[in-house]
């Protein structure tokens, strides 16, 4: 009988064609792409083959919810009840709030929407851009092939042959009515990196073949076609990590045959041979499988950098180019490419008029692989799919004492991204709980996104696990948070190429995920921001205010104040993601009807948050505002 109802539960979620003992995923794609199989290089096909026998297993214990439903919504002082999900953050009494404040709680697991059909290309890498709240989603040109054509000539030029590739590679998507603007590449993106820069421009580098050592800009306007420069870097970059430093500049590490690391040079500019930094760090952490590559790389406060390869760890002055500490080795499995872990910065907490020498700031990383994963999935055969890690660990690598902090989460997960929400919440989503990175490498996809509460108190749950997608979100998914506190989720590409009759079709569906802190029985607690009344240009240390509308009388002990820096995201990597929970200064009610007036102070300075463009939500209850609004902190 247990059978029969896990086949009733699974049935309407997927559509499965048999053929043996695996099921094919469906595929819901207009427009048909006319690839039949990948082309391209010789050395990209070496993967192929094989199937997993066993069948597909779907947790049965959550059902997916069909509309924005909402749960049970309670209010109560002091802790929540176990079987709720607190929607406020856990806040010590140490005059940044009240550890006995009022909470708003919710059995509320969070709603899927299906935002767009075809999102044109299969998002690899995504950002949110500010300004014009546009995602730009790209995959790569190797392909020669998408979802969506560019509107006339020129077309792309396939290097070294006479053939045209007329088809977009790169588009940005309006974030409220999915509106797609096409986008001309002609240096391969594969597997690339990037940032947004001070003026909130996404500087992007490496990729694959011609793109590898390619710096390409792309601006903020309607009319803003990519900029590209081949030949700025001195190596190749395909699979490495950028980061964003205090100044402003941006340094990339690592990649495929090349354990080094450069500054990303200015626009228009070359690097030399001499510009590049061997990094013995990168050859030392590089098993016969590499799981070494897409580093997790984050600026300290201190200005130090943080990067973890594999299962170790540095500290790293970018100035002298000296490792200055090694922490202790995460065990259990490597977590970097193609183990293919996640990782994200923990928020990192202010208190008004901020004084401490050493802001802390913590890691979390989750999941991963055996370090011979990839090579059981990929170049044995038959393949098999060892099983992913089901731990976590968190380490505050501004203390050089620090240890590794690990426990588990419900479910193995690889090929995961970690999202940290305006309340400072990690969502945990899409990926597999078995297999590793590559074509075709990876399986049981985890439809369930996880919780995680980073201010444990010790009641409760760390963890909740939300309601389920129907859409298997594999390797190359991806994601963002959006000003209204929903989270973007696309991507989705097991092959090596645009298929849409695969195990895993090439998704270029795009959904919207609505967390448990958008349960409509909170709408009470959600403020507007008056962005016309609110200052959106900061200086480091000072004074500025945000003004907020809403409804009933606000208590400030329930206010809380966060900036956060969009990722680029790609391969479960969410380069320079960060969240900062700004000290709330004064709180002046009333200054208008059902207005009132947070006063705050910025960032001390530039290693807390680098110079550029945050979204600013204010949380009340532990419920996002309305809307954010863009503010950029000036150098």
């Amino acid at each position: 009988m247990g059978l029969f109802w896990r086949v009733l539960i699974i049935l309407p979620i997927f559509f499965a064609y048999v053929n043996g003992e695996h099921f094919i995923y469906p595929s819901r794609h207009p427009g048909k792409a006319e690839l039949a199989g990948f082309k391209g290089p010789d050395s990209l096909a070496i993967d192929g083959g094989g199937f997993f026998s066993g069948p597909l297993v779907v947790d049965n214990d959550v059902a997916a919810t069909t509309g924005n439903q909402g749960g049970t919504t309670k209010v109560t002082v002091g802790k929540p009840e176990d079987d709720t999900l607190d929607a406020s953050p856990a806040v010590a009494n140490d005059g940044i709030g009240n550890a006995n404040m009022i909470k708003a709680t919710t059995t509320f697991k969070g709603s899927w929407e299906l935002f767009l059909e075809n999102g044109g290309v299969s998002a690899m890498h995504l950002i949110l851009l500010p300004k014009i709240n546009q995602a730009l989603m790209f995959d790569a040109t190797v392909w020669k092939i998408s979802k969506i054509k560019l509107p006339g000539p020129p077309c792309r030029r396939v290097e070294g042959t006479n053939e045209e590739d007329c088809f977009a590679h790169s588009v940005l998507m309006d974030i409220e009515t999915g509106k797609l603007r096409p986008l001309r590449l002609n240096y391969d993106t594969w597997c690339s990196s990037g940032g947004l820069d001070i003026n909130g421009r996404l500087v992007s580098t490496g990729g694959f073949n011609n793109g590898s050592d390619t710096v390409r800009i792309l601006d903020l306007c309607d009319t803003c076609e990519w900029k590209e420069y081949p030949g700025a870097l001195a190596n190749g970059r395909w699979y490495a990590t950028q980061v964003t430093l205090g100044d402003g500049k941006f340094m990339v590490f690592g990649g495929r045959d090349f354990p080094t690391y450069e500054f990303v040079p200015p626009e228009g500019k070359k690097n030399t041979h001499q510009d590049v930094v061997n990094f013995n760090f990168l050859v030392e952490t590089h098993d016969p499988v590499e799981n070494n590559l897409y580093p997790f790389v984050y600026l300290s406060t201190d200005g130090n950098v943080f990067i973890f390869a594999n299962n170790r760890s540095v500290l790293l002055n970018p100035n002298t180019h000296k490792i200055i500490h090694e922490f202790p080795v995460l065990p259990n499995g490597a977590r970097s490419y193609p183990a293919s872990g996640s990782a994200c910065l923990l928020p990192i907490i202010l208190k008004p008029n901020e004084d401490r020498k050493v802001i802390p700031a913590e890691i979390l990383i989750c999941g991963g692989a055996p370090h011979d994963a990839f090579e059981k999935a990929d170049l044995q055969r038959p393949k098999v799919f060892l099983p992913g890690s089901c731990d976590c660990a968190r380490l505050d690598f501004t203390k050089k004492n620090s240890k590794w902090n690990i426990f588990n989460m419900p479910s193995a997960r690889l090929l995961g991204d970690m999202a940290v929400l305006p309340t400072g919440d990690v969502l945990i989503v899409n990926g597999a709980k078995t297999g590793s990175a590559g074509w075709d490498d990876a399986r049981e996809p985890n439809l369930n996104p996880v919780l995680y509460k980073f201010q444990f108190d010790g009641t409760g749950s760390m963890f909740t696990v939300l309601n389920p997608s129907n859409i298997a979100r594999m390797y190359h998914s991806s994601f963002a948070v959006l000003p209204d506190a929903k989270v973007l989720i696309a991507g989705s590409n097991t092959n090596p190429g645009y298929l849409d009759d695969a195990l895993f079709p090439t998704e270029v569906r795009v959904e919207k995920f609505s967390p448990h802190y958008l349960d409509p029985n909170l709408a009470m607690f959600r403020q507007e921001i008056i962005a016309e009344k609110s200052d959106n240009q900061l200086k480091y240390g000072q004074k500025f205010t945000v003004q907020i509308c809403g409804n009933g009388v606000i208590d400030q002990q329930k206010l809380q104040v966060t900036i956060y820096s969009p990722p680029f995201v790609t391969h479960g990597i969410c380069m320079n993601q960060r969240l900062i929970q700004l000290g709330i200064l004064e709180f002046n009610k009333d200054v208008a009807p059902n207005k009132n007036n947070i006063v705050l102070q910025a960032p001390m300075n530039c290693n807390i948050a680098q110079p550029g463009y945050y979204m600013l939500f204010v949380n009340y209850n532990g419920v996002p505002c309305l809307r954010s609004i863009w503010v950029q902190i000036l150098p």
